[in-house]
């Protein structure tokens, strides 16, 4: 399969990529670095990314900021990074895929844990995480000549714990090598509509 990987630099999608590229070509993708320049945040960069890219057999997503801070200290515009990034940057790859994706090929976008086991400072993320999950499980009911969709809903990855520790104590990290077979399951398997949790 011909895929396309968006955030391939990033922790997840350097695993993903590890994962699949053993066995299908992978286009990275990324907003600094990657073989296709897209910055998800624009419906004009991704429009452009798809046209350099052609037809392909499933697009990945393994990108999306969001802000974490205190609920009292967010405001509208707080909020709005991850609903313009990590939410509807990822909606847009499936708006703007579906003529780009082959009959039968995949959408695989992320999601996380915070949609349902929440932690100080993650509203934002929780939101957006549960609006990525809903999407896919509706979205599912649509796709028309067999394309599927699904989302990969991780916990907080050992490699990240670095970063974001302090955020999840009490949490039991997981691998990155574990959190790419749900990727895996959802390229080259059958199911859609699902949310593939990895805690």
């Amino acid at each position: 399969m011909k895929i396309f990987l968006v955030g391939a630099s990033g922790t997840i999608g350097r695993a993903v990529a590890a994962e699949l590229g053993s066995r299908h070509e992978i286009v990275s993708g990324g907003s600094k670095t990657g073989d296709i320049r897209v910055d998800i945040t624009s419906v004009e960069s991704i429009r452009a990314a798809f046209a350099k890219l052609g037809k392909v057999d499933a697009v990945v997503s393994a990108a999306g900021r969001v802000k974490f801070a205190p609920l009292e200290q967010l405001d509208a515009s707080g909020f709005e990074i991850g609903l313009k990034d990590k939410l509807m940057g990822q909606v847009n790859l499936v708006l703007l895929g579906r003529e780009h994706v082959s009959d039968g090929g995949s959408f695989t976008l992320t999601s996380g844990i915070l949609d349902r086991d929440p932690i100080r400072f993650g509203s934002s993320a929780s939101m957006v995480n549960g609006a990525i999950n809903s999407f896919c499980v509706a979205a599912a009911v649509e796709l028309s000549r067999g394309r599927r969709i699904n989302a990969v809903c991780p916990g907080v990855l050992a490699e990240s714990m670095k970063d974001f520790g302090p955020y999840f104590r009490g949490y039991e990290p997981v691998a990155g090598a574990r959190v790419a077979l749900a990727y895996a399951k959802s390229v080259e398997g059958a199911q859609t509509g699902q949310v593939f949790r990895v805690e």
